[in-house]
C-alpha cells in the first residue's frame, strides 16, 4: 500500500508543481488568447494607478512684448485598487492510494503523481475560467465576482460616465444605415475617447451574443458588403462562433461556457473595446499570503501541497492560489450595443 509520505518527495515541491501546472493542456479562452492585458506583477496587495490630464490646447495670438499664455500645471490623480484572491483546494485521502504496490517499484510515486496531476488540472481549469470571467468583466469596465456581482466599477473609480447603449433595430435599418450607425455611434467616439491609447496598430473588437450575431450577419448591410468580393464564399459557410470585419470593427460571435450564462455575452448584446491599445488593459498579480512570498513579485498561480499535520498520513491536500486584478484604465472607451425594436 502506498503511504502519503511520498508527498514529501521533490516531485511535490512548489517548483515541481508550478512546472506541472505549466504543462497542463490549456483550455482555449478567447480573451486570454488575445494577450489583451499587460501583466503588471506587484510586490503589494494594492495597485496604484496614476492618471494625468495632458490635453492639447490652442494658443491665442498676443502682441509682441505682451505677457505669455501660461501653461497650466498637470492635474494628476492617484487611485488605489486592491487585488483579490481566488483559491481552490482538493484533499487526497489515504484510501485513494491504498492498493498501489510500492515494494521494489516506483509505481507508488508515479500513480500518486497522476492523482495529484488530475486534481491540479481541474483546479487550474477552474482558475483559468475565472480569469476569463474577469477579463470579460474588464472589457465592460467591471471587475466581477463569480456570481456576477461587481467588485470594482472602473467607470465610478475613474470618475467617468459609461457610454450609452447603442440600439440596433435590424428590422428597420437600411443597408447603408447599419455602417453609418456603427461609425457614428461607436467607432469615431471610441477613437476620440481613447486619445493617445489608440494607435495605428490598434483595432476595435466586438464580442457579440448569439441573437445579435444572427440578426447582424444576415442583414443586407453585411451580405451586400461581401457579395462582390472573394469573401462572398463565407456567406455559404457556417458563421456560428466565427469572426469577420465590417465597418472598422472585428466582429466575433463569442463562445462562452456551454450553459451560455456562466461566462457569456447576453444573447442580444455586443461589447466593443480597443485591442493593441498600450496601457488600456492591465492585470496585476499580487504576491501570495504565505511566509517567503511577502514583498516578492506576484505570479499568476501559487500551488501548495499540505500533508496531514497529525502525523497519521491520513490525507494530503493540494491547493492553488491566485491574486489578480484585471482592470481597464480608460473605461470611457468601452461601448455596448443591444438589439432593439423587437
Amino acid at each position: 500500500m502506498a503511504t502519503l509520505d511520498v508527498f514529501k518527495a521533490d516531485a511535490f515541491s512548489m517548483m515541481s508543481m508550478l512546472a506541472a501546472i505549466e504543462n497542463i493542456d490549456y483550455r482555449p479562452q478567447f480573451l486570454g488568447s488575445l494577450n489583451l492585458f499587460d501583466a503588471e506583477p506587484q510586490t503589494t496587495e494594492v495597485v496604484s494607478i496614476e492618471s494625468r490630464d495632458n490635453e492639447l490646447a490652442l494658443i491665442p495670438v498676443s502682441p509682441r512684448a505682451a505677457p505669455l499664455t501660461e501653461l497650466s500645471a498637470d492635474k494628476r490623480k492617484v487611485r488605489n485598487f486592491s487585488t483579490y484572491r481566488i483559491a481552490k483546494g482538493s484533499t487526497v485521502d489515504a484510501h485513494e492510494v491504498q492498493n498501489i504496490r510500492a515494494f521494489g517499484s516506483t509505481s507508488e510515486l508515479e500513480q500518486v503523481q497522476d492523482i495529484v496531476a488530475r486534481r491540479l488540472a481541474r483546479i487550474t481549469n477552474d482558475i483559468e475560467l475565472t480569469w476569463e470571467h474577469m477579463r470579460l468583466g474588464a472589457v465592460q469596465g467591471l471587475f466581477l465576482d463569480a456570481d456576477g456581482s461587481t467588485l470594482v466599477n472602473f467607470f465610478t473609480a475613474f470618475g467617468v460616465s459609461q457610454p450609452p447603449i447603442v440600439g440596433f433595430d435590424f428590422g428597420s435599418l437600411g443597408a447603408s444605415e447599419v455602417r453609418s450607425l456603427i461609425e457614428r455611434e461607436i467607432v469615431r467616439p471610441m477613437i476620440r475617447a481613447a486619445k493617445g491609447a489608440f494607435t495605428q496598430g490598434s483595432r476595435i473588437i466586438a464580442l457579440v451574443g448569439d441573437q445579435f450575431w444572427d440578426e447582424f450577419i444576415n442583414h443586407d448591410a453585411v451580405r451586400l458588403t461581401y457579395l462582390n468580393y472573394a469573401a462572398a464564399a463565407a456567406l455559404r459557410e457556417p458563421t456560428v462562433f466565427n469572426t469577420f470585419s465590417f465597418a472598422g470593427v472585428d466582429w466575433i460571435n463569442y463562445r462562452g461556457t456551454d450553459d451560455n450564462s456562466t461566462v457569456a455575452i447576453a444573447t442580444d448584446e455586443a461589447k466593443f473595446f480597443p485591442a493593441n491599445a498600450p496601457g488600456l488593459f492591465q492585470v496585476a498579480w499580487a504576491p501570495a499570503e504565505f511566509i517567503g512570498d511577502e514583498n516578492r513579485i506576484g505570479r499568476p498561480m501559487t500551488p501548495l501541497m499540505l500533508t496531514d499535520p497529525s502525523g497519521r498520513n491520513a490525507f494530503a491536500r493540494v491547493e492553488v492560489y491566485s491574486y489578480p486584478l484585471y482592470m481597464c484604465t480608460r473605461p470611457q472607451v468601452l461601448y455596448r450595443a443591444r438589439v432593439s425594436g423587437t
